[in-house]
């Protein structure tokens, strides 16, 4: 059974998304940037990145490793990338954003990161 007709209407229907919702890029764009100003209000060392994937690099695979477990049981899945990912020295934690997330849970993310560092 040919999938090729679901996949190229899938395709079509997230290019009129895209054409279409511009606010969900200017919405993104303005998480990223409420993100970047907390993580730098909290002194967090934050990798240069003007993408929805935002690295906190901590560097101690323990240190990523139990920030990444604090933020778990804060309800928050944000995953420790330890070597061999990165190199030995560099582990961090990879924030991803996306439109669907609110101001709100961004808040709560920083607030929760705060109190970890």
């Amino acid at each position: 059974m040919s999938r090729a007709p679901a996949l190229a209407e899938a395709t079509r229907e997230s290019l009129r998304i895209v054409a279409g919702e511009e606010w969900r890029r200017e919405r993104l764009q303005g998480l990223i940037q409420r993100f970047r100003h907390g993580v730098r209000r909290i002194g967090l060392p934050l990798a240069e990145s003007s993408t929805p994937i935002q690295p906190i690099v901590l560097g101690a695979t323990e240190r990523a490793h139990r920030w990444s477990e604090a933020l778990q049981r804060a309800g928050i899945l944000v995953a420790a990338i330890r070597p061999p990912t990165v190199p030995e020295g560099s582990a961090r934690l990879r924030v991803t954003l996306s439109a669907a997330h609110t101001p709100a849970q961004v808040d709560a993310l920083l607030a929760v990161l705060a109190e970890t560092a």
